[in-house]
């Protein structure tokens, strides 16, 4: 039996996508929910921008400040956002709070649709917000 070398051989396939992938969130899902963080009360509105669990205003050895805002009114609407807007993680801070300790609650934030306001939830368990087909 004669046997033949066969020049090893690959094939490659560029991947071209058909359709777009959401990234943030299932296409055509509207998220509820209502602008309530603070009950009314004037505070400030901290994103968690430096990975460092809990409110920092200021930067400290080998870590740096979360990111400021803007100031802060509950307006109490319930609002539609699609699910593929930017939901952020941030703190809600009572101004003129005595003890900083006291007066800062986690949040939810959402810029509204044009990603230029500050409305803001406290409740943090978006799996349990109501939903809608947009």
């Amino acid at each position: 039996m004669a046997r033949s070398y066969r020049k090893p051989m690959m094939n490659v396939e560029k991947f071209v996508a058909n359709e777009y992938v959401a990234a943030c969130g299932e296409s055509g899902v509207v998220y509820k929910f209502t602008c309530d963080a603070g009950g009314g009360v004037y505070g400030s509105v901290y994103l968690e921008s430096n990975g460092k669990e809990g409110l920092q205003k200021t930067g400290g050895w080998g870590y740096r400040a979360d990111t400021y805002l803007s100031e802060y009114h509950a307006c109490g609407t319930t609002h539609e956002a699609e699910s593929t807007d930017s939901f952020l993680n941030g703190y809600y801070v009572v101004d003129g709070g005595w003890f900083e300790e006291d007066t800062v609650t986690p949040v939810i934030v959402w810029r509204g649709p044009r990603g230029n306001n500050t409305h803001c939830t406290e409740n943090l368990d978006m799996s349990k917000w109501e939903t809608a087909k947009s």
